[in-house]
């Protein structure tokens, strides 16, 4: 099943975990993953480093869930510090495990390593990934603005050439204000970008956890969300009922808006992502497919 097909007959809803460090730890996932069957995710997503060095466990897992499993994979391809046979190369173990979805990323620099500047932009990988015309590419987008880019104009014609370049389905990084992903979608549309977007949330139930990949990622944070952070952060239970309740809240916005599809950044955590999905699947089963672009203005 090659994920772009999807979002003509559905709203989308799928997960994203990464290759545990250990064998057990691995094994334990797979146990908790097999209770997520339940919910039907449309796929899981499956992530790697940015140099591969763990090439061989996310195969592994990317294996593992769609053979035993029995539900589709789109596997992460950073191209920072990888050339041309270094790609050839995991295209070709994809393919030998039937995984055709391919996350294409530039991937983060690594202090101390020199890269080979083959792929210094996604957008140079999704093109290559393209030539070889067996695989359906993904790409990542940011409603705030790439942290690298000089300002939205700029970011939004990357990501504009990034399309061109083959890529048919865009996963935003995790959004915590679901107007600043409407502004998002307006500036897509003036811009002549039309493949779906899958919209990023990644329930809040560690507070550290977040504030860390926030403020590396640049992202801003509405003030109901750093209220709720900072007055149930001393307390787990309370933060993590209430992480889960402000992502329930945002994906019951966002499907009665229209959106193309929900990706849950699960953090490896399955049961999180069992209570969420209890708590939206309705919405999800009423949405008629195709559904038009809705005006947020």
């Amino acid at each position: 099943m090659l994920i772009n097909h999807l979002f003509a007959q559905k709203t989308v809803f799928s997960l994203e975990v990464f290759p545990p460090k250990t064998d057990l730890g691995q094994q334990k996932l797979l146990n908790s993953l097999s209770g997520i069957k339940g919910i039907h995710p449309d796929f899981i997503s499956v992530t790697q480093g940015a140099g591969g060095s763990n090439n061989q466990s996310m195969l592994s897992l990317a294996s593992q869930i769609q053979t035993d499993l029995q539900i589709p994979v789109l596997a992460h391809l950073p191209g920072l510090y990888r050339d041309q046979n270094d790609v050839r190369r995991f295209l070709a173990d994809l393919d030998r495990y039937q995984i055709h979805n391919v996350l294409a990323l530039r991937g983060d620099y690594q202090p101390g390593q020199t890269t080979p500047r083959v792929f210094p932009h996604a957008a140079d990988l999704a093109k290559f990934i393209q030539q070889t015309g067996q695989f359906d590419i993904t790409g990542a987008c940011y409603p705030q603005k790439h942290p690298e880019a000089p300002d939205l104009i700029t970011d939004t014609l990357n990501l504009k050439t990034k399309v061109e370049n083959g890529v048919n389905h865009l996963i935003t990084q995790m959004i915590f204000d679901n107007d600043q992903f409407y502004a998002f979608q307006e500036r897509l549309r003036l811009a002549g970008i039309n493949v779906p977007v899958e919209v990023g949330i990644m329930p809040c139930t560690n507070h550290r956890q977040i504030k860390r990949i926030t403020e590396l990622a640049g992202i801003t944070m509405p003030k109901k969300f750093t209220a709720m952070m900072d007055r149930y952060q001393d307390c787990p239970e309370a933060m993590r009922a209430a992480g889960i309740a402000y992502a329930i809240d945002q994906i019951v916005d966002l499907v009665a808006h229209g959106v193309d599809g929900i990706h849950l950044y699960t953090m490896n955590n399955p049961e999180v992502a069992q209570q969420i999905w209890a708590a939206t699947h309705t919405l999800f089963e009423a949405n008629p497919a195709p559904r038009p672009q809705l005006n947020h203005a």
